[in-house]
């Protein structure tokens, strides 16, 4: 199978500090839903600027439907869809204009265009609205116009950067359905960047776990949350116990960490393990302030993997669509 995306120890360094994308090296199949998680400033949005041409890298190859990105920018973005972490679409036009603009710079003829943006407003399910201004769309309104954009001109590639960022859950979920849909009618090879966990469960095949700029894990989401190895009992001690010993001797405990002051311990199921885990501390006149199960789970396989908390919050260098959409609409490299 071809390859759509292709990096090859790609680096990206700011002010000759600042390593935003240390030595990732990865590839994406064509037509495959790929996914790049992880926590405000692992370097997610870094990595898809140098993928769409915003910036180029410090060193290392990207390939993007063949052609090197450094090399030949302005034929990767005729190629490539792109929708933003934040909201890009006009305001003061309305989302029929918004399109038209769009298929407007990306050379697509009249007839061509008109036809192709009644099918994405029925899509979208934004006909009703199609001739109402911006400003006055609801959140999810406007995510599915940016989406509408990003695919006017049919690309083979489609980059989504935080796609859902400020939804509410069900919005999120109604996003995720358009999605389904316009891969299974088109096929499109999905590149996203997300912080949220369901999300990149739900949507991607195949996952790359990113941390400080590199990657640290790339698989199946199945794959991964199979490596945490069953459940997980956490355990909060009171103030100065130390419970190595006694979990450690519990039956059925496979292995006991310590993160953050909490006894993570290893186990086959946790419902078993919880009342054993108590009942061995009270008799050794431990005091426990929590016990908590957890499931395998993304979650739990970034922090096995780098030994910190997974958290759902921020977004990382917002300001570089603004600089997007300028380098897009006046033809800058």
């Amino acid at each position: 199978m071809t390859d759509a995306i292709v990096c090859e120890n790609l680096v990206k360094v700011y002010g000759d500090i600042i390593r935003a994308v240390d030595g990732v090296s990865l590839n994406v199949p064509e037509g495959e839903a790929f996914g790049l998680l992880g926590p405000n400033g692992a370097g997610k949005t870094t990595m898809v600027s140098v993928l769409t041409t915003l910036v180029r890298p410090t060193s290392g190859r990207a390939i993007v439907d063949g052609l090197d990105v450094a090399k030949h920018p302005e034929e990767v973005r005729r190629r490539i869809g792109l929708a933003f972490q934040v909201s890009t679409a006009d305001g003061e036009l309305t989302g029929r204009e918004n399109l038209e603009v769009a298929a407007g710079l990306q050379g697509i003829p009249a007839p061509e265009a008109r036809r192709r943006i009644r099918e994405l407003l029925e899509q979208m399910q934004l006909a009703p609205a199609a001739d109402r201004l911006v400003k006055g769309y609801s959140g999810g309104m406007r995510r599915r116009l940016e989406l509408a954009v990003g695919v006017v001109h049919s690309p083979k590639i489609l980059f989504l950067d935080e796609p859902t960022l400020g939804l509410d859950p069900q919005g999120r979920a109604g996003f995720w359905d358009y999605i389904r849909h316009l891969r299974k009618d088109t096929g499109v090879t999905l590149f996203l960047t997300t912080h949220y966990l369901e999300e990149a469960d739900q949507l991607c095949e195949r996952l790359a776990i990113v941390d400080h700029g590199k990657i640290v894990a790339t698989g199946r989401p199945d794959e991964l949350k199979q490596r945490t190895g069953g459940d997980t009992v956490v355990v909060k001690p009171g103030k100065g116990e130390d419970l190595t010993q006694i979990l450690s001797a519990v039956p059925g405990a496979l292995a006991v960490h310590v993160i953050a002051g909490a006894y993570r311990v290893k186990c086959d199921r946790g419902e078993v393990m919880v009342p054993l885990i108590v009942t061995a501390c009270d008799r050794a006149g431990l005091e426990i302030v929590s016990v908590e199960i957890r499931k395998p789970s993304l979650d739990e396989v970034f922090l096995e993997l780098t030994g910190r908390e997974y958290r759902e919050e921020g977004t990382e260098h917002s300001g570089w669509a603004s600089e997007r959409m300028g380098q897009m609409h006046g033809g800058r490299s």
